[in-house]
């Protein structure tokens, strides 16, 4: 078996998260939509199933192996002989995909139904004033797209696909494999058709048959409004080209919705928190509040108002996806106490608190209760 740690180039004491990035990294480069080779990227990917799992990590650092068949091969770890592993047994009784192999006995298979092109997810980061409104949003996409040159078609004169002699154009490939109960026959994806069943005499010089290239478009979107932070926005049919003329995969842009100053979300509802002057908290009176999207709100101060209470300004908030009813703006009132006084604001407050029968200089009962 190769050494794991040095297919994705990582030392052994390598921590999970390098593991990943590693991974990350060598799958872009040897990712066969992007011109790599595909044994290379099938090594890696191998190496990233077993070292990112904890137990078959353990086994393959004390024992050189993980624990499947695959890596000891044949004859030994596996009585039966088989090279592929235990995936080659079940594929000998059932076939590929369900089918019964038999005993000695050959499979046809019907040919594979054309595969669609994968899936893309793609980031977009929104302000909530952009929530607020909804937004038109160009993204720009790197993914795998039609190829101009032969249309889709793969081929360079434009001549239809036509089965795999490989494969017979079921897209699998057979062979018999001898065990102590008999001959067995074993499937697996055809090499030359990548599976699909459908090869090209002339291949295209710029897809080089796949009928697809690796290239970098714009995409504008429409996003509305009242999105939530990890909603995704669908563009179906704008992925992943499929190979040969597939059908095209779906492309998703979620949403990351940036902190904003101020304000907290909690749905639809916003919460920020607002200063008020002892004067104002003692007496009452109007704060200007600033609005989301542009603008004030005056919000009225009831006379008396307590620190942490809660003044609302409905409407104010976020409305649903796509649109609709506000939810409302929360206001969380803090009481500005001055720091400093002068001498006749200190007589004044003096005044004040004979007037109330308190005794500012000496000691206060406090009041306590459960927070």
């Amino acid at each position: 078996m190769a050494d794991l740690y040095g297919v994705l180039g990582l030392a052994p004491d390598a921590a999970p998260e390098d593991i990943k990035r590693a991974y990350r990294r060598k799958a872009r480069e040897h990712h066969p939509d992007a011109g790599g080779d595909a044994e290379r990227f099938k090594e890696v990917t191998q190496a990233y199933e077993v070292l990112s799992d904890p137990e078959r990590r353990a086994r393959y650092d004390r024992f050189g192996d993980d624990g499947t068949a695959q890596s000891r091969g044949a004859g030994a770890g596996d009585p039966f002989g088989f090279s592929g592993g235990i995936g080659d047994v079940i594929d000998a009784f059932f076939g590929a995909g369900g089918g019964f192999g038999g005993f000695g006995g050959g499979f046809g298979g019907a040919p594979q139904r054309e595969r669609a092109g994968r899936d893309v997810l793609v980031a977009v980061e929104l302000s909530l004033e952009e929530v607020l409104t909804g937004v038109t949003r160009t993204v720009d996409v790197e993914v795998a797209t039609t190829c101009p040159t032969c249309a889709g078609n793969g081929s360079a004169d434009g001549s239809a696909p036509s089965r795999c002699t490989s494969c017979g154009g079921s897209g699998r490939v057979q062979r018999m494999v001898r065990t102590p109960l008999g001959s067995m026959a074993t499937a697996s994806a055809c090499a030359p058709c990548g599976g699909t069943g459908r090869s090209v005499a002339n291949a295209c010089p710029d897809c080089r048959g796949e009928g697809r290239r690796v290239r970098r478009r714009q995409l504008e979107v429409e996003v509305p409004a009242g999105l939530e932070d990890g909603d995704r926005i669908p563009q179906r049919g704008q992925g992943e080209a499929g190979r040969q003329g597939a059908p095209s995969g779906d492309l998703y842009l979620q949403v990351q919705v940036s902190p904003h100053p101020f304000l907290e979300r909690d749905g639809r509802s916003l919460h920020t928190r607002v200063r008020v002057p002892l004067t104002t908290a003692l007496l009452g009176g109007t704060v200007l509040v600033p609005a989301l999207g542009g603008g004030e709100h005056e919000v009225v101060v009831p006379a008396g108002v307590q620190p942490g209470e809660v003044l609302l300004v409905t409407r104010a908030g976020l409305p649903v996806r796509g649109g609709g009813r506000r939810g409302d703006l929360h206001l969380h009132v803090d009481v500005e106490v001055p720091r400093r006084l002068g001498r006749k604001e200190r007589d004044l407050v003096r005044q004040w608190a004979d007037q109330r029968g308190e005794d500012p200089d000496g000691r206060a009962v406090a009041e306590v209760r459960r927070p």
